[in-house]
């Protein structure tokens, strides 16, 4: 149900709420923390910016789940980045020694290929799935709003009694 509830937010919140601008900027970040492992020092940092920001939290929660599912899926080629920028760059060693040996440097875990290569992976998708998603918010906004309103999909699940008794439940409870 949660699930459920989160795509019932963020289709709310593309028809009307924040800017395009606040959403494409909370799915960009959540893009870039789903990308990498958790429980990482600067995981931990982009969520707090994802929280002190103005950004769409939903947006942000979104692009966390269907970024995580697409980091599973290319956890290979993330490994691969993060090895070629550890191992055989070798002008970035000294970059990577005084890391290393730096107070907190350690704690973000940059010495491990698939933490360093999702983080850049993460930062270089940053502007293309920010532009893309504020194109996306916009073109729903202005063409495809009502077309996704008429499908029967979103019909069934916007009145189904699962969702209704959800969404009943959930304000009794905040």
């Amino acid at each position: 149900m949660f699930w459920l509830q989160i795509i019932k937010s963020f289709i709310s919140v593309l028809r009307s709420g924040q800017t395009p601008r606040q959403i494409a900027g909370g799915f960009a970040l959540g893009a870039i923390v789903g990308l990498m492992p958790f429980f990482t020092l600067q995981g931990l940092l982009l969520w707090l910016v994802i929280l002190v920001l103005d950004v769409n939290l939903s947006a942000a929660l979104l692009a966390v789940a269907l970024f995580a599912l697409l980091a599973y899926i290319i956890d290979p080629l993330l490994h691969a980045l993060g090895y070629f920028l550890l191992v055989d760059s070798s002008s970035l060693h000294g970059l990577w020694t005084s890391l290393y040996n730096a107070p907190i440097a350690p704690l973000t875990r940059f010495n491990n290929t698939v933490v360093l290569g999702s983080f850049v992976a993460g930062f270089i998708l940053l502007l293309p799935v920010y532009f893309g998603m504020h194109h996306f918010v916009l073109a729903y906004r202005t063409h495809l709003h009502t077309k996704v309103e008429q499908l029967k999909i979103y019909q069934i699940i916007s009145k189904s009694t699962l969702v209704k008794w959800y969404d009943r439940i959930k304000n009794i409870t905040s």
